[in-house]
């Protein structure tokens, strides 16, 4: 299963939520402001850092670097473009977007 998440964790609690649901082997994709969870000072606060443990985690690169972000992604998440938006779609059939 791919779990999206676009909001901050520190807006709302949909990150929190669906760390608490995923299970290990799952895939997480961060964009637009949820990105920040990403972050070498986001991710502690998120719980980001403990869920790398057991889940696959992206960020959307265009949304990293329109946030200023860019070279400030926790070791361990990886970046993807568009294109790889798409492909961790069609591997993942069963997808959550958390609003």
């Amino acid at each position: 299963m791919l779990h999206i998440v676009n909001k901050s964790h520190a807006q709302t609690s949909s990150l929190q939520s669906c760390l608490r649901l995923a299970t290990p082997g799952q895939a997480l994709l961060l964009i637009e402001d949820a990105v920040y969870a990403a972050s070498v000072g986001g991710a502690a606060s998120s719980g980001l850092a403990q869920a790398l443990k057991r889940l696959k985690v992206y960020a959307l690169q265009p949304d990293v670097e329109a946030r200023g972000m860019a070279g400030k992604l926790l070791e361990g998440v990886t970046p993807i473009d568009y294109a790889g938006f798409v492909d961790l779609v069609a591997e993942h059939p069963t997808n959550q977007s958390w609003l």
